[in-house]
């Protein structure tokens, strides 16, 4: 054999093995220009798929260079295991709880995603037009005593009327589901529950008394007060900067398609199972009102009032030891 062939023939020979031809591992081409990826976990039926779902649906990871990963889990506990325990890199959750594992020694970290909240819906025959009227009135609320929004409602009531709600009224703590349920079926007089399942209700011809927004508003808080976010541990961004900002511009360029493209709700019909026209309206224009438009200084100081707000009502069991926001908790990494 030639020595030229002879030569050419080692040289491939060296490549299929995964060799260069200088004796080292060659990276196979595939590998090299393997986008990284980014791992989410996010609850099964949680309003953040229908983000998610957008981003992968129009390209938005690869656009921005990356492989999103999306996991499903059934509540927001065993998402939280999993952020812990490495599994995901990435969860949605609120800064109260980021905060409290902060200052318990964790580094995790958080980037605004949603200002939408609930509000006080009413039946019609309830005589609410005020959070004055709520004395001796039954109120369903979706979580615990230490739920935020009731905690901002008895902030509110203070101020408003003189009045802790948590004295002059009935409680009836559930699911969302069965928060509403009992609404409907006139066991309570006004409910409290997370955005999308008001919107539910408001499609149905209830109406909204206030607003969590425009309670924190009434109580001194006019900026942006984002109460959940995308958080992350804050070592795992240092060494994925480029990894995170990517996620991040796509989730800000998927909000930005959904805020103004009605076209792109179509295909998410089936994941928000409206029971007609008038809900799925409901709930793609109570998405749209949550959408964040700034993150920065001003909306980071409207959240630590907001806590200092829950801390007092809330107390350890909210926030835990901590009645401060703990420093790091809102990643300075990235603004928009």
């Amino acid at each position: 054999m030639k020595r030229r062939n002879f030569v050419a023939t080692a040289v491939a020979a060296l490549f299929v093995l995964g060799l260069s031809p200088a004796g080292f591992a060659a990276q196979p081409a595939n590998e090299s220009l393997k986008a990284p990826t980014v791992r989410v976990g996010v609850l099964a039926t949680g309003t953040a798929n229908w983000e998610l779902d957008t981003i992968k649906r129009y390209g938005l990871d690869k656009k921005h260079g990356i492989d999103l990963v999306v996991s499903a889990h059934t509540n927001k506990n065993p998402a939280a295991v999993a952020l812990q325990a490495g599994g995901v890199d990435g969860i949605l959750t609120d800064y109260i709880w980021v905060s409290r594992q902060r200052s318990d020694g964790a580094d995790f970290t958080f980037v605004p995603h949603s200002l939408a909240v609930g509000g006080l819906i009413v039946r019609d025959d309830s005589g609410i037009g005020s959070v004055k009227d709520l004395k001796g009135k039954k109120i369903g609320i979706a979580g615990g005593p230490v739920d935020k929004s009731w905690l901002i409602l008895r902030a509110y009531g203070q101020q408003e009327a003189g009045l802790d709600l948590a004295d002059v009224v009935e409680t009836k703590f559930g699911s969302p589901p069965l928060v509403n349920q009992i609404l409907l079926k006139g066991e309570v007089d006004a409910v409290l529950n997370f955005w999308h399942f008001n919107a539910r209700l408001k499609a149905q011809g209830l109406k909204q008394v206030v607003g969590v927004t425009d309670m924190l508003k009434q109580l001194g808080i006019a900026d942006e007060s984002p109460l959940l976010g995308w958080t992350f541990s804050q070592g795992w961004a240092e060494k994925n900067e480029e990894g995170i900002k990517a996620f991040l511009g796509a989730s800000r360029d998927a909000k930005k398609i959904l805020m103004e493209d009605d076209k792109a709700w179509d295909a998410l019909r089936a994941r928000m199972k409206p029971a007609d026209d008038a809900t799925f309206t409901a709930l793609r224009d109570g998405y749209r009102e949550g959408i964040v438009s700034k993150y920065g200084a001003k909306e980071i100081a409207a959240s630590e009032k907001t806590f200092a707000i829950l801390a007092k009502l809330g107390g350890k069991t909210l926030v835990g030891d901590s009645t401060t926001l703990a420093p790091g908790t809102f990643w300075g990494g990235y603004s928009f």
